[in-house]
């Protein structure tokens, strides 16, 4: 071989070599569904178009299933069959149903436009083939009591005492989520080599990056709290995609609890409980935004609207 020839040749392979690999784009949501819109009567359709709207790769659901006629603050539990499939056939997407039951789990499924693999001992994340690449996705409801915003507003629910301080709120937070948070980080083990993770969840406990002295000041938060789950989360190496983008919690709150309340409301207190979270090398968040019944709470808005929750959406590379 021509050695001038021969040289061209390693040359053009090194340059090959040092090229980035080409950057993933996925579009991610979290939505909680209330039964699929069943627990207001509504048809499973109005639930399918608030997705549509959207257009996501992997979207994490919560109560795929009904709340019962008898749900009460301490004892809930799921009813009926779950709408993940009659969902996922309706967008062609593939889906997986997490039946398992345990403390960080209501009714939950996860869809995808691609193929999903193996599930996780606790059932609480799923590997997904994304066009060669690993990805883990992790999809969790953690207890809603009792609920430190209500404790420390002396709103009622069940019997659960009111609350004075953070701190009596961050430890109420540890005792009802801790043992959640426990299973989540055993299920993280085991798909810890994936190129990228995302965990979706209506965590039921707000973020310690909302209920700061800015919110405080111009009064959306009662007092300061760093709440230990999402700062658990962070801790972890996870990115909260949604306040990633939207930096400022006073200009954009955020919140998806909830449209079925006014915020003037004395028996409830609205909030940001539901979270996309990611993890990955070079990951760029390029948009993420609130998916809701109306503007401006919601960003992308979708009417009718079929849920008690408001939905959280990001499109992420990486």
């Amino acid at each position: 071989m021509n050695k001038t020839f021969s040289a061209c040749l390693f040359v053009l392979s090194l340059s090959f070599t040092v090229l980035p690999a080409q950057a993933t784009d996925l579009t991610v949501m979290t939505f909680n569904i209330w039964g699929g819109g069943a627990n207001a009567d509504k048809p499973v359709d109005e639930t399918v178009a608030v997705i549509k709207a959207v257009n996501p790769d992997i979207i994490g659901m919560q109560e795929t299933r009904v709340e019962p006629e008898n749900c009460t603050a301490e004892s809930c539990a799921a009813a009926g069959e779950s709408v993940a499939a009659k969902i996922a056939e309706k967008l062609g997407y593939h889906y997986y149903d997490q039946k398992k039951s345990n403390v960080a789990l209501w009714a939950n499924a996860v869809l995808s436009r691609y193929p999903i693999g193996k599930a996780t001992s606790n059932d609480l994340g799923v590997e997904i083939d994304v066009e060669g690449r690993k990805v883990a996705v992790f999809n969790i409801h953690l207890t809603d009591y009792p609920y430190q915003p209500y404790q420390l507003l002396n709103i009622e629910y069940g019997a659960a005492p009111y609350l004075k301080t953070g701190e009596e709120a961050v430890a109420a937070a540890k005792a009802a989520r801790g043992p959640a948070l426990d299973l989540l980080e055993s299920d993280l083990k085991e798909l810890s080599g994936a190129d990228a993770a995302f965990l979706f969840g209506d965590f039921n406990e707000p973020s310690h990056r909302d209920w700061t002295a800015e919110a405080v000041a111009t009064k959306l938060q009662p007092l300061v709290v760093p709440y230990p789950t999402t700062t658990r989360i962070e801790a972890a190496g996870f990115v909260d995609l949604f306040r990633a983008k939207n930096t400022d919690v006073v200009a954009k709150p955020g919140f998806t609890w909830t449209p079925t309340s006014e915020p003037t409301a004395t028996d409830d207190h609205h909030d940001r409980i539901d979270f996309t979270f990611g993890r990955a090398r070079n990951l760029v968040v390029v948009e993420a935004d609130i998916v809701g019944e109306k503007a401006p709470e919601a960003d992308i808005v979708v009417t009718p609207w079929p849920s008690d929750h408001r939905a959280s959406m990001a499109r992420v590379q990486f």
